[in-house]
């Protein structure tokens, strides 16, 4: 097993829980997608994206079990928002569905190019997969511009409060 130092450690916890968080959020989507909003286009694009997040979560699940990292404690609670966030977000329609996409990839993509620059390299396969799954959130990032997200008039308090709600919840996961 091999020895991981702290700052790693917080790295593979929080990208965990986000990543986790994430197919949580397109969980929640999916959901209200096949009960209340009848959005095919939608539905697609989002069940695409969350076959990238998807991946992203099972590499760190791995990367926990393999070094022996604790998950946050937090996970439980971090499901449960992830599905609200997704479910009601896409209830208040396609715009703000992909603002929520919008938004937390904004977030993850600056925690991420942090991480990038930290790692050294002794930790080449990890930063390789974080530059990969930077740019997959990148990439949903842009879908979610084309699909319509915006943060005009009252969009612009959503994407403020799931900018800050993410940022907790990186902080938070970090260290618990």
């Amino acid at each position: 097993m091999k020895k991981t130092n702290s700052r790693v450690e917080e790295f593979i916890r929080v990208d965990h829980a986000g990543e986790r968080g994430a197919v949580k959020i397109y969980e929640g989507q999916l959901l209200a997608l096949n009960t209340l909003v009848k959005d095919e286009n939608l539905k697609k694009t989002i069940e695409e994206m969350k076959v990238h997040e998807i991946e992203h979560c099972q590499f760190f699940e791995s990367e926990i079990k393999k070094r022996n990292i604790k998950p946050t404690k937090f996970l439980p609670l971090w499901d449960l928002l992830g599905v609200g966030l997704g479910f009601g977000s896409t209830l208040l329609g396609k715009k703000a569905a992909m603002l929520c996409t919008a938004s937390v990839e904004e977030v993850i993509d600056k925690h991420y190019q942090d991480q990038i620059d930290q790692l050294g390299t002794n930790e080449k396969d990890l930063k390789s997969k974080i530059i990969k799954f930077r740019e997959d959130e990148l990439h949903h990032k842009d879908i979610a511009y084309e699909e319509g997200a915006s943060k005009k008039g009252l969009y612009s308090i959503m994407d403020k409060i799931i900018k800050t709600g993410s940022k907790i919840a990186i902080n938070i996961s970090e260290k618990i």
